[in-house]
């Protein structure tokens, strides 16, 4: 029998070759229809060509150009401008710029741990921060550095970027700076240091139970700054806070729904975002607060922007607590960092802040130029100084918080529960050109008579020391040689304000930075204001 089936298979195969031939010609007709099928919606191994308009452009100058280019500046100059017309948050950020902004959020950067400001070509340091290297190296503050290493920087149109440069860099390195103090040339060998980057200026006890923090940005180490500074007045009694966001620009936004969890109950919406592309995210308090059950005060202003509005939202629409002053800055746009090869960023918007009651912070953008200008427009048609303080409102774009039904409204920034105009003192011409020569003069003068000084305490000091009018002429006497140009006026609101500046940076000079905020808020209206709220049933 195998011997009949081997003599038959010759046969048979020839019979079956072309059947077994068609299928294979089908099947692999099917897995090319299947593969094609399913790879339609991937990347093709073989992609086409794809054109690109800028890089053709870039080659064609670089390779034809009648003199040389720098085809890297011309890159950013072509990637600022793709984004000028989109918003006015998306923007670009230089390799060489990268490092500085993260440094500003972080809470820190490497450095020799100095103040400064510019004036008449000469860098002056204004304060050396405390316990960082150069005040250990015994700098001070009123100091002018002329060199550093072999080269020359006073007289020479150095600019902060120029300084940055030439001060920051690693921890442990050496940098040797020549300042000149007295009439003398002083060389100092200074190790460079992390250095802190306060974000809460002030944390005290303004009375018995009422206390005061001030931020002024949101940064990396916010958070535990104001933990710690809660903590503190806690401890000496504590039952009321006054919490000062004016002027904040905002930063970090974990670092104001951390903060906002502190006074929240657990699961409370905090802000949500959206956009196009991005899908609703909601951010919830998580946990106890160490301050739920506390009478609380928001303090904005015009200033207060981005995550400092996100907090005074939330607080708002909540009922937690009363928002005290001038509508905020209405910027609610979402920002994504984009990092590059060569260290620069791209950050684009991708979505929006809302409010826990639904209402967008961000106020128009359509015509940019009026963007940047909506704040000095706020003062021109009287909206700061009380006498137009509801034209921002739009009955359409009412909203209602989430316990009591109040109405609130959307359009643009956090509109104040108790608006307060903005203090002439602090906007008076001559008061915001002259603060530039107070620290410098200053420092001056405490050459002269810091011993005069001995008996005071701080809180003496605050009480008791009046700035006199020979002070205040001596000091205008100084700006005028400094390059101050103009005359000087006679008003009292100038006359006020010029001495209470005067006076709260002789404070900060002689005891630290929180003395400052404790003489300004000695004569402030919108804090004792805010004192009248807390103190009420």
């Amino acid at each position: 029998m195998n011997n009949n089936l081997t003599s038959n298979s010759p046969q048979k195969s020839q019979q079956l070759r072309p059947l077994i031939i068609s299928l294979i010609l089908v099947g692999g007709i099917l897995l090319g229809y299947f593969i094609g099928r399913n790879m339609s919606d991937k990347t093709p191994v073989f992609q086409e060509y794809q054109y690109n308009k800028i890089d053709d452009v870039l080659d064609y100058l670089e390779q034809n150009y009648v003199d040389s280019i720098d085809r890297n500046d011309l890159e950013n100059k072509a990637i600022e401008e793709l984004l000028v017309d989109l918003d006015p948050h998306s923007y670009y950020i230089p390799a060489e710029e990268t490092q500085s902004v993260e440094e500003d959020m972080q809470g820190n950067f490497e450095g020799i741990g100095v103040q400064f400001r510019i004036l008449k070509d000469t860098i002056n340091i204004e304060n050396t921060i405390e316990g960082g290297p150069s005040e250990k190296a015994g700098v001070m503050g009123g100091d002018k550095i002329i060199a550093v290493e072999d080269s020359i920087v006073a007289g020479v149109g150095i600019t902060n970027s120029d300084v940055m440069k030439l001060l920051k860099g690693p921890k442990g390195t050496q940098v040797t700076i020549t300042i000149w103090r007295s009439g003398k040339e002083i060389p100092f060998t200074i190790t460079r240091d992390k250095i802190p980057l306060f974000s809460v200026d002030a944390a005290y006890m303004l009375d018995e139970v009422n206390g005061y923090i001030k931020v002024n940005r949101f940064a990396a180490t916010t958070y535990e700054e104001f933990m710690a500074g809660v903590s503190f007045l806690k401890d000496q009694g504590m039952q009321n806070l006054i919490l000062d966001l004016r002027g904040n620009p905002g930063g970090y936004l974990q670092a104001a729904v951390e903060m906002v969890d502190e006074f929240l109950e657990d699961r409370k919406l905090v802000v949500y975002t959206e956009g196009l592309h991005q899908a609703k995210y909601e951010y919830k308090t998580s946990r106890n607060g160490i301050f739920e059950k506390g009478k609380l005060v928001v303090l904005i202003d015009q200033n207060s922007a981005s995550a400092s509005e996100i907090m005074a939202g939330a607080i708002q629409d909540w009922d937690r607590g009363t928002i005290i002053g001038r509508r905020s800055y209405g910027k609610g746009l979402v920002q994504n960092q984009h990092a590059f090869p060569d260290n620069s960023a791209l950050r684009l918007t991708v979505a929006r802040y809302y409010t826990p009651s639904g209402r967008s912070i961000q106020k128009p953008y359509e015509d940019l130029d009026a963007y940047y200008k909506e704040v000095d427009e706020r003062f021109n048609n009287g909206e700061l100084l009380g006498t137009d303080s509801t034209n921002h409102q739009n009955d359409s774009l009412v909203y209602y918080t989430l316990v009591e039904k109040r109405p609130v409204y959307a359009g643009g920034g956090i509109a104040p529960d108790i608006f307060m105009p903005l203090d002439t003192t602090y906007v008076n011409f001559y008061v915001a050109v002259l603060r530039q020569y107070i620290t410098p003069f200053l420092h001056t003068y405490m050459l002269q008579e810091k011993s005069s000084f001995a008996n005071y305490t701080e809180d003496r000091f605050i009480k008791q020391y009046q700035i006199s009018d020979e002070l205040r002429i001596a000091f205008e006497a100084y700006a005028s040689q400094e390059g101050f140009k103009g005359e000087f006026s006679e008003d009292q609101v100038y006359l006020s304000g010029l001495k209470l500046l005067i006076k709260a940076n002789l404070a900060r000079l002689l005891f630290d930075r929180e003395s400052f905020y404790k003489v300004v808020n000695s004569e402030s209206p919108i804090i004792d204001k805010a004192l009248q709220v807390l103190m009420q049933d």
